[in-house]
């Protein structure tokens, strides 16, 4: 049942992104999701939520050459999302009512010096120190607050105990949050603490050992963020 249910929105998750937009869709608020993998499993969630009363688009990843299939664009860290950024808000024409956005797992995690790949070692570098996090993921702000968008920025997901691959310090998930909860405010934006509301039912909605979401759990995430949409273009 489960797979036949994600079977069923990823069908229409592509289904959004590719068709061309009737004349009725285009009267719609438009909102962008930018983020890792995270927001990857609870966009075609909030696009089904949401399909009679806002466009929802994310950045896709460019066709297979053989099938002509796309896959949704992981955003990775903010050390991609500065290189990036204006790429993405010219996405269909740009012209956003709302952005929701997060950049934090990937910079939180190990990386090795010398090539950058994932790291399992807790004495290797992160992908962004958080110096180097906050500069940059306060650039990004400053593009996406020049668009007159509303923006949410959505705290980074808890890091479970276990040992995570690659390596993730779970304490520095809170650091990093707070760092974009002050940058995001001081722009203008809301926060979508899902940090918070994923905390306390970790059990129930993340894998073991994981920092990904179960189908359900990423469900729940949707929610929350609809949530936090709906306000944002009532409040446009």
């Amino acid at each position: 049942m489960r797979t036949l249910l994600m079977i069923g929105v990823l069908s229409i998750f592509a289904g959004q992104l590719t068709a061309t937009l009737s004349a009725e869709d285009q009267k719609l608020p438009r909102v962008l999701l930018l983020g890792d993998s995270i927001s990857i499993g609870y966009t075609p969630y909030v696009q089904e939520m949401m399909k009679d009363e806002a466009v929802v688009i994310r950045p896709m990843g460019k066709p297979n050459p053989k099938t002509g299939k796309t896959r949704p664009e992981n955003c990775a860290g903010t050390n991609n999302g500065v290189k990036q950024i204006d790429r993405w808000l010219k996405i269909d024409g740009g012209n956003w009512d709302v952005i929701h956005f997060n950049f934090g797992l990937h910079d939180l995690k190990r990386v090795q010096a010398d090539s950058g790949q994932n790291s399992n070692n807790p004495d290797d570098p992160r992908q962004a120190e958080l110096e180097d996090y906050e500069k940059q993921l306060r650039e990004i702000t400053k593009k996406l607050q020049a668009t007159g968008a509303k923006l949410i920025f959505a705290t980074t997901t808890p890091v479970p105990e276990g040992g995570v691959k690659p390596h993730r310090d779970p304490e520095d998930v809170e650091r990093y949050n707070a760092v974009a909860k002050k940058i995001v405010r001081e722009a203008g934006g809301s926060v979508n603490d899902l940090y918070s509301f994923a905390l306390p039912r970790l059990e129930k909605i993340q894998r073991p050992v994981n920092v990904h979401f179960t189908p359900e759990g990423s469900q729940q995430l949707a929610a929350q963020v609809v949530t936090h949409l709906r306000a944002a273009i009532r409040d446009k």
